[in-house]
């Protein structure tokens, strides 16, 4: 109470280690930067994807790009206010994967698993691609070197990822708003404006040859669902977020809805009314570009921005895919080191394993984007489905006030989600898709096959058992010898502190050296036996297992002790002769024994 202050209680403070704490995690506008940037930057090849369907039925098709699009737009509410819902029955993340586990089976789990994979991998490869081709059009001496461009990208963002996922939020906080400032900027002033203020790209005859049908409407909402991938990035990263996390991550998915919702409705609405078809060396997005700023620097601004956006869109598979693999790795269907987190909260091992992915197919398909597409959205459509068709199977089950009305909304979804994956996959079979078909199964296999070796691997170890009491057995403890000197006091003092016999062990060819040793090992008398083993053929490791077996024959407890030196700087490393380590390697994989390697560290 001293000089008026209130008396303030003491409690002890545990310092938190680097990493831990709300500082390494992310805020709503972070989220938003490092999980959405996927689903904003959808909106550059979205509404051009429905364009491209539709101009085959003639210039006067292209009024149907605003109908098409206000009903992805509904899709994209509906899927909004259901991934709303996931984050609250799924806390711990894992999105679809986590509701086909809790309410769908294992089956269905492993699908929604390994649909998520593919669409997180391909997700970084297109964004990464398309990002060096935006950037290719720029500047066209880049052209030859499309896929140096994606895999210098794809080792800055595993470097900045591999540093935490906040750390790359703020890295993402300027660009994800500069695209959404330019594409918002493009919608409005177009609207603003009577008519486009300049054209670009050559002009290319169009010849109709398909009625403006059923068909080909659900050929283009299919299509332009492309622009819905990453939406379920949000639900999939929620331990990422800073607590109360929930609504932070639901908070941003609505702030994700929003922004994708408003932006692909401006922008049909443009195309609509400025009839804006496919033209040579642009893009859609280029000509609306141009219609609403000019061909002067805000154009060539706008499109380094998207492309930027498009690159960094990577990044939210560097937010989800990681946790999604560490959720695995709980539920023994990944190696469980996915599952270990560095000090800072980020799964390394999943950061890298995504990273390496990538790159494989980066390569095996030369940085094209084409060749990607048709596999993009097969992955994420399932994920959609299962999600929807789980949170149905969900609210039929707890039933809580109101239930009817949400288990209705995700029906609708589940329709909505399963007609598009199927005509996408229809459409796409023969374009690409069919590797998907191929690549999830196989998967799944892989998931399930690991599953079973770690519930073999429990049984074996009797996990869960009570284990038979402890039996106190006679020990023997071999230390491999070559002189007397310091190293070997060394391991023998290790040794006498392990077992209740202790032999030293030495492999001689040379009669006079073996003479030697004894000499020197009678005048030093350290209190153990020495057993010199004949080598006529100046083998080491052969005669030392062969003797180590012996040893054990009969149940005896029987250890082998290695000293080892050890430089201090890693530069004499291989000075040293690897003997030890060889000898290590040999007894582990031919018996039975304990093995230690003691290290004698030298001052150089």
């Amino acid at each position: 109470m001293a000089y008026g202050l209130a008396r303030r209680e003491l409690r002890p403070r545990v310092p938190l280690r680097h990493g831990e704490g709300d500082k390494y995690r992310l805020t709503s506008i972070e989220g938003l930067a490092a999980l959405s940037l996927d689903a904003l930057s959808s909106v550059a090849y979205g509404p051009e994807a429905i364009v491209l369907v539709l101009i085959a039925a003639g210039t006067g098709a292209l009024t149907a790009t605003l109908p098409v699009t206000l009903v992805i737009a509904a899709l994209l509410a509906v899927l909004v206010v259901s991934y709303g819902q996931v984050i609250a029955v799924h806390p711990d993340g894992g999105g679809a994967y986590a509701v086909a586990k809790k309410d769908l089976g294992p089956s269905v789990s492993l699908l929604a698993a390994a649909s998520l994979v593919v669409d997180y991998v391909l997700t970084v490869t297109v964004s990464l691609a398309a990002g060096a081709a935006s950037l290719a059009s720029a500047f066209p001496s880049l052209g030859p070197h499309l896929l140096a461009i994606c895999l210098i990208g794809l080792a800055l963002l595993t470097a900045v990822n591999l540093r935490g996922v906040a750390e790359s939020a703020r890295v993402l906080m300027l660009p994800t708003a500069l695209f959404v400032v330019s594409i918002l900027g493009i919608v409005v002033l177009g609207l603003l404006r009577g008519h486009p203020v300049a054209v670009v790209g050559t002009a290319h005859p169009v010849h109709a040859t398909e009625g403006l049908g059923v068909l080909l409407l659900l050929k283009a909402f299919s299509s332009g669902c492309s622009a819905l991938t990453g939406v379920e990035a949000i639900a999939n990263g929620v331990p990422s977020f800073r607590d109360p996390r929930v609504r932070r991550a639901q908070r941003t998915e609505l702030m994700l809805g929003a922004l994708l919702g408003l932006m692909l409705i401006g922008m049909a609405l443009l195309i609509r009314r400025d009839e804006v078809a496919p033209r040579g060396g642009v893009t859609v997005l280029a000509q609306l570009t141009a219609g609403a700023y000019g061909t002067g620097w805000p154009y060539y601004a706008t499109n380094l921005i998207v492309t930027l956006a498009l690159a960094l869109a990577a990044n939210t598979s560097f937010g989800g895919l990681p946790v999604l693999m560490s959720l695995l790795a709980r539920d023994h269907r990944l190696p469980h080191f996915f599952g270990l987190r560095a000090e800072r909260p980020v799964y390394r091992w999943g950061v890298v394993a995504l990273a390496l992915l990538a790159m494989l197919l980066l390569i095996a398909v030369d940085a094209d984007t084409h060749r990607m597409i048709p596999l993009f959205a097969i992955g994420v459509f399932i994920g959609f489905s299962v999600s929807q068709i789980g949170l149905v199977r969900h609210w039929a089950g707890a039933r809580p006030p109101g239930w009817l009305r949400r288990a209705a909304l995700n029906g609708i979804g589940a329709v909505l989600t399963v007609v598009a994956g199927v005509v996408l996959l229809a459409t796409k079979f023969l374009e690409g898709a069919w590797v998907v078909v191929v690549i999830i199964p196989l998967l799944m296999l892989l998931f399930s096959r690991i599953q079973r070796y770690y519930t073999e691997v429990g049984r074996e170890l009797g996990l869960g058992e009570t284990p038979p009491p402890l039996s106190v057995a006679d020990s023997l403890v071999i230390v491999p010898v070559g002189e007397v000197s310091r190293l070997t006091r060394h391991g023998l003092q290790a040794a006498l502190s392990l077992g209740h016999e202790v032999v030293a062990v030495a492999v001689h060819a040379d009669p006079a050296k073996v003479r030697t040793l004894k000499a020197s090992w009678d005048r030093w008398d350290p209190g153990v036996r020495l057993d010199v083993i004949d080598s006529p053929r100046r083998s080491l490791v052969e005669p030392l297992v062969e003797y180590v077996r012996r040893a054990a024959e009969g149940g005896r407890q029987v250890a082998v002790l290695i000293p080892e030196v050890e430089p201090l700087h890693r530069r004499y490393q291989l000075l040293q002769n690897q003997r030890g380590l060889l000898l290590a390697t040999v007894l582990r994989a031919r018996t039975d024994v304990v093995v230690c390697v003691v290290p004698y560290r030298l001052g150089l």
